[in-house]
């Protein structure tokens, strides 16, 4: 019984590496690309999450045997490279079948998904797809889309209900403003609480004070009168003096 050579023992075990970090992979042929195509798709598909190297089918049929990707045995025929896939399956199946167009000599074979064998026509479904980002940002865009809607109806109540009350006010010839002060002043007064007294407030105390000022005045008056009636009481005095005072000096003559 021959020994298997260290390079293909080292082979088999990094195939069930990669097996065993990931179930998804993808069974290309590449006969007739060259070296430098090879090179350019595996940096492309590195970019995508996917790691592309060329195998030897016979090594690869033992390593994945009894395995979840086993099923990729019936895509091992000819020149065989397979990309295996931690990254977004969608972009992965774009990538290749975009190179496939451009360089027609690299052929699709098929895979497996999560250990499921999918076809050709089954990747070319899945490039069809939008990537993994894009369909995260559409799902986050329809939940985001009702909690819009709440937000511009809850907006809208407040507002509607200013308007209402707007028009409301000005059929009946008042304002929002003085609607405004009204609630402002219902706001400020507790419920219960009586207003002052009258007799407190400072326009009640002006008008005690002018009927104080009105009622004193009149008094002033009669002292006005009584002097303007004195005051013709002294012409007479000086008329009965002056005749007295010719009188004595008549006799003396």
């Amino acid at each position: 019984m021959s020994k298997v050579q260290p390079d293909k023992v080292a082979t088999i075990n990094e195939v069930k590496t990669r097996v065993e970090t990931t179930t998804t992979a993808v069974v290309t042929e590449y006969r007739g690309l060259t070296v430098a195509q090879i090179s350019t798709l595996r940096r492309q598909l590195r970019t995508l999450g996917a790691d592309y190297k060329v195998f030897k089918n016979t090594l690869v049929r033992r390593a994945i045997a009894g395995t979840d990707v086993e099923s990729l045995s019936e895509f091992l025929v000819g020149p065989t490279a397979i990309a295996f896939i931690d990254g977004d399956v969608s972009a992965v199946a774009k990538a290749l079948r975009d190179f496939a167009r451009e360089t027609p000599k690299l052929i699709v074979k098929g895979g497996v998904v999560d250990g499921k064998p999918i076809t050709k026509n089954d990747l070319n479904a899945l490039a069809d797809l939008p990537s993994r980002d894009v369909m995260l940002a559409q799902f986050a865009g329809l939940l985001a889309s009702p909690l819009r809607t709440m937000a511009a109806l809850l907006k809208a109540v407040p507002q509607n209900f200013a308007y209402g009350l707007s028009a409301l006010l000005e059929s009946k010839g008042g304002s929002v403003a003085s609607a405004d002060e009204s609630v402002d002043e219902a706001a400020e007064t507790p419920a219960g609480v009586e207003e002052a007294a009258p007799a407190a407030s400072d326009d009640d105390a002006t008008p005690v004070a002018d009927v104080a000022v009105e009622e004193e005045a009149p008094s002033a008056e009669p002292e006005a009168v009584a002097t303007e009636e004195e005051a013709p009481a002294a012409e007479p005095e000086a008329d009965t003096e002056a005749p007295a005072e010719d009188a004595a000096s008549e006799p003396a003559e």
